[in-house]
């Protein structure tokens, strides 16, 4: 009995401590220390847009990588130096944008220009809101987030591996990983919906157009003409620099075709079709296709509560003078 009531204890403890974590998370957190931080960094990201269009899905990526991997607190920001192989050198990383990373560096400098400002906002507080001012300009909902997150003190590739998703994961698969940052199935999907923008390597998904299995050389839950633009977008032995869009039909407009894609057999990656061939998903899938205001609320609260996972407080972390390089 002792040792149950030892176990619960520690549980408990446990939860008090990842609870009173976030609970230091609140809109408007820098309302008496940096009043406008919000529209300096929202005007920081609107430039960079209007330069590239990557900023866009740039962004939005590396804050899922971020949050995934030792939580939200900008670690993968952070360059390697010495003899520290840091978060962004790791092979699931190498993918990310630059553009997303300037992003973020060019936000900080808009706020530090500020003398009030200097050094008190967070490199992780300035992605996050980069975040939500992307999808905003990709056409996607708007929503007030939550701040007061420090930065991270370490950074290392070691940390990463097992730790994102995988292009060919299954459903169980997702929903383990997910679940283990205290999200559900429902926020696993609407989190997959940012598929609706951005773009990917070949080699990400070469083996559902080439060698799925002996039987079928194409997966079958793949659209045929879809695999065959597929094939002619991406020959065998391409370049592997070469990148085609997430979504073939509106791949620069944050929205619900991602959903409808799914149920045409269009979605690029086995772990973005399986949520339509999987009836335990398939059903929300149809929900958020007919409903862009259901996903959109769904895709909201799913970004509130990954901005929740692992976030830093107290001797757990800093506020970084440079994002890219611990203080």
């Amino acid at each position: 009995m002792g040792r149950v009531t030892f176990i619960q204890v520690f549980a408990l403890s446990l939860l008090i401590f990842s609870n009173f974590a976030f609970a230091q998370l609140r809109q408007n957190y820098y309302a008496n220390i940096c009043p406008n931080v919000e529209t300096i960094v929202r005007n920081a990201v609107t430039a960079k847009v209007r330069q590239t269009f990557v900023t866009i899905p740039g962004t939005l990526r590396m804050f899922f990588h971020d949050c995934f991997v030792q939580g939200c607190d900008a670690s993968v920001l952070i360059a390697s130096s010495g003899s520290n192989t840091a978060e962004k050198d790791h092979p699931d990383n190498l993918s990310l944008a630059g553009d997303g990373f300037d992003t973020v560096i060019k936000a900080k400098a808009a706020v530090d220009a500020v003398p009030a400002c200097r050094n008190k906002v967070s490199c992780a507080d300035i992605l996050t809101m980069a975040t939500r001012d992307v999808v905003v300009a990709a056409g996607g909902p708007s929503y007030a987030v939550e701040l007061g997150r420090l930065d991270g003190l370490s950074s290392t590739a070691a940390s990463v591996g097992g730790k994102l998703p995988k292009p060919n994961m299954n459903l169980d698969q997702l929903n383990a990983m997910f679940a283990s940052h205290g999200l559900t199935q429902a926020d696993m999907i609407a989190l997959s919906g940012a598929h609706t923008l951005g773009f990917s390597h070949c080699d990400q998904f070469s083996n559902r157009i080439y060698n799925f299995s002996k039987q079928n050389p194409v997966d079958p839950t793949l659209n045929p003409n879809y695999a065959t633009q597929l094939q002619q977008q991406c020959p065998k032995n391409v370049d592997p620099r070469i990148a085609v869009n997430m979504d073939p039909n509106t791949p620069r407009k944050f929205d619900n075709v991602y959903y409808k894609n799914l149920q045409q057999g269009q979605g690029l990656f086995t772990s973005d079709q399986v949520l339509f061939t999987d009836s335990r998903s398939k059903q929300t899938v149809n929900a958020w296709a007919s409903s862009s205001q259901a996903f959109n609320n769904a895709f909201v609260t799913a970004m509130t509560k990954l901005g929740r996972v692992g976030v830093k407080t107290g001797q757990n972390g800093n506020i970084r003078r440079d994002c890219s390089a611990f203080n």
